[in-house]
This record gives structure tokens, C-alpha cells and sequence, in this order.
């Protein structure tokens, strides 16, 4: 091993210092963790979030500067503009779609939808909890219907588990905190189905992420003049603007009109101009595309070396098995300058990851190999 210089310690953050010291000074007799010293990066290594690590795309840091002469403005033409973009690219119109603070509030207001009734509301778990946690919060049931052997979503368990007062299947694709996806065809024929009756909700905040062939959007039921389904998206995402929060649903105009009156939010004039810019700059969203794949790459390496079981990413993070509580993993890690995703009952045994930029998840990979590997493959073995 090299000789390493008081400089280049004082470079790591004090991340190599401490209680560890010894163990980073002296070669380790496993070879698979005495790779070469990574510095801790300076800033948080935010593998917890599942945001851009590269924040918003120039055009869109353009268009917020110029539109801070708008902000005196409540840019009801900025929003027009806007929803008129989204509707071309993905082939419907105004009509159908409402604008939201990020799409928790088009999230929200689903919920809200679905609990004008006393009723029940089903869905997958483990899933993002936002339409949920605000149903049950006005006396909704949640009939959560948990995922199957391979932690992916079980539609003919899911149609089992719909009641007859079953006002909403809410369906994340891909899922999180489980980063797979439901095939296309089968949830195509599902929701065709289950939206005679009731609605269907998709949340499809990763669907930009996606490549695998297998996946598709329900935007296309909605284009055909489907009722009863509702698909919502963001710029949150691979547009890097979850501090502007801009958000999208897509549905029938009579139940856009619906989302629309139900709002409380306001988007601000900074979101939408920063939203139109980065929602025609295709060269941007290829970049994410790129160094996420690089990302998980370096993670699922590792999960490989380790010989852990982990999900196959479909979209800005994983979810791999550790055999160890997570907020253990999350404690040590966040010593560390490493923020991890916090657990996700039942499954506190997993550990959710988001990608940070490939030199960081460098640096996680090896911290997280020095943590744990040793107790990881004792335990494989």
C-alpha cells in the first residue's frame, strides 16, 4: 500500500480517522478490502433521497435566472405553456392534465379522491406512502397486499385483496423502495379491469429511468379515453427540480377538472420556467441516464463481491439484503459522511440506496466494504 501523507488524510474529512485509523494505516488480510483509499468527498454523500446528484440541466438553471424577472408575475401563461408541452410529448391533451406542487400534491389529492367514501384503498407493500398515509389520515382503510417471494408486485394477489368497497389500487412503477417494475402487458390488462369499477392510480416518478422493454406507461390507456385511471409524474427526478416541485397528473379532463379544484398548492413561476427549459433538453436526461448506470454498476459490483441478494435497478437506486438491522448500517455509515435510506418494515434487513455520482458511490462502496464485508461474508460463507 502507498504511503499516505498527512495531507491527504486532512483531504478525507477526518473520514479515515478515529476509532478506524488503524485498520485504514495498515493493509487488511482480506484483499477484497484493501482497495485504494478514496477521500470522503466534501459534501454528504445524499444516498438516501433518490435526487439528481447534478442538480437541475444548464437550460433549466438559465431559465430560473432569466424568469427572476417573472417572479413579481403569477405566470398563469408560464403554466399554460407548460402543460401544453407535456401534453405533445406524451401524446394527449391540456385537458387532461392537472399541474402540481411536485406530484405529492397530485399524490394527495388522489387520496383525498378516494376517500370521499367510507372505503378502502389497496395497494402493494413495501411502496412510497404519500396517497396512502393521506387516506388512511382521513379514515380510508389501507389494505396493503405485500409483494411476492422475488419482492415484486403480485397483481392477481392485489386484484384478490379488492373489496367491494374498494375505492382505489394505487401501484407504484417501478416501486419504491423496491426498484422493479411491473410487466407491461399484465398491468395494462389489469387496470383495464380493475378502473371499470374504481380508480387505478400510477405513480410513475422513475419512469424516465426505465429501459427494460418489459415496462410501459399507462399514459396511453388515458390517450385512449380510458376513465377511472390517473398517472402521475415529476421533475423531481431526473430533472433535478424536487426544490422547485413540479409534479403532473394525467387522466380523463373530467377527472382533471376534478384534481384542479382539489389543489392547494401554487406552483411558483421559477418551477415552471425551469420545468419547460429541462423538459425539452434531452441531452441533460441522457447524462443522468448515463452516470446512474455508472453508479449502480459500482454498487451491484460490490453486492456481487459480498455475495448479497439485490433487486436489479429500474431506476436511481437499489435495494439490496444486508443481514444487518439498517439503522445500524445508517448510524455507522452517516459517521462516515454517508446518508442511507432509512428502513422499510418489513424489511429492515434490506437497505435502500440512492445514487450519488459515481466517485461518490465509489466511496461508499469502499467505507461500506471496510464497515461491514468482513461481517457480511462471515455470515454468507
Amino acid at each position: 500500500m502507498e504511503n499516505i501523507s498527512r495531507r491527504r488524510i486532512l483531504l478525507s474529512g477526518g473520514a479515515l480517522l478515529g476509532v478506524n485509523a488503524l485498520s485504514v494505516l495498515n493493509p487488511l488480510s482480506n484483499p477484497l478490502f484493501a482497495a485504494e483509499i478514496i477521500p470522503r468527498p466534501f459534501e454528504l454523500v445524499r444516498a438516501d433521497k433518490n435526487e439528481n446528484p447534478y442538480g437541475p440541466s444548464r437550460v433549466a438553471l438559465q431559465a430560473i435566472n432569466e424568469g427572476m424577472d417573472l417572479t413579481n408575475k403569477y405566470g398563469g401563461g408560464s403554466r399554460r405553456k407548460l402543460v401544453e408541452l407535456i401534453a405533445k410529448q406524451n401524446g394527449v391533451t391540456s385537458d387532461h392534465i392537472a399541474i402540481g406542487t411536485g406530484s405529492g400534491e397530485i399524490l394527495k389529492t388522489g387520496g383525498l379522491i378516494a376517500s370521499w367514501e367510507k372505503g378502502s384503498v389497496v395497494c402493494v407493500d413495501p411502496t412510497y406512502q404519500d396517497l396512502v398515509r393521506y387516506a388512511s389520515r382521513v379514515g380510508t382503510e389501507i389494505i396493503r397486499v405485500p409483494v411476492d417471494e422475488n419482492l415484486a408486485c403480485d397483481l392477481n394477489a392485489v386484484a384478490a385483496a379488492i373489496r367491494s368497497d374498494t375505492k382505489m389500487v394505487y401501484l407504484v412503477n417501478p416501486n419504491n423502495p423496491i426498484p422493479n417494475i411491473i410487466n407491461k402487458d399484465a398491468l395494462r390488462d389489469f387496470v383495464l379491469e380493475v378502473s371499470k369499477d374504481r380508480l387505478v392510480f400510477i405513480d410513475e416518478a422513475y419512469y424516465e429511468f426505465v429501459e427494460n422493454p418489459e415496462y410501459g406507461s399507462m399514459i396511453d390507456l388515458i390517450a385512449e379515453g380510458h376513465r377511472n385511471i390517473i398517472v402521475a409524474r415529476t421533475a423531481s427526478k431526473i430533472h433535478g427540480l424536487a426544490g422547485l416541485a413540479v409534479g403532473f397528473g394525467f387522466a380523463h379532463p373530467d377527472q382533471i377538472k376534478q384534481i384542479r379544484e382539489l389543489r392547494t398548492g401554487k406552483n411558483n413561476i421559477l418551477g415552471i420556467e425551469a420545468a419547460y427549459a429541462s423538459y425539452q433538453d434531452q441531452e441533460f436526461q441522457d447524462y443522468t441516464r448515463r452516470q446512474n448506470k455508472e453508479s449502480l454498476k459500482i454498487v451491484e459490483e460490490m453486492f456481487n463481491e459480498l455475495n448479497v441478494r439485490f433487486i436489479k435497478s429500474n431506476a436511481n437506486f437499489t435495494f439490496f439484503e444486508t443481514g444487518i438491522p439498517v439503522q445500524e448500517i445508517n448510524t455507522s455509515l452517516l459517521e462516515y459522511g454517508i446518508a442511507s435510506g432509512r428502513p422499510f418494515p418489513p424489511f429492515t434487513m434490506w437497505s435502500r440506496v440512492s445514487m450519488d455520482k459515481p466517485e461518490h458511490m465509489r466511496y461508499y462502496v469502499q467505507t461500506f466494504k471496510k464497515l461491514f464485508g468482513n461481517r457480511i461474508m462471515d455470515s454468507t460463507s
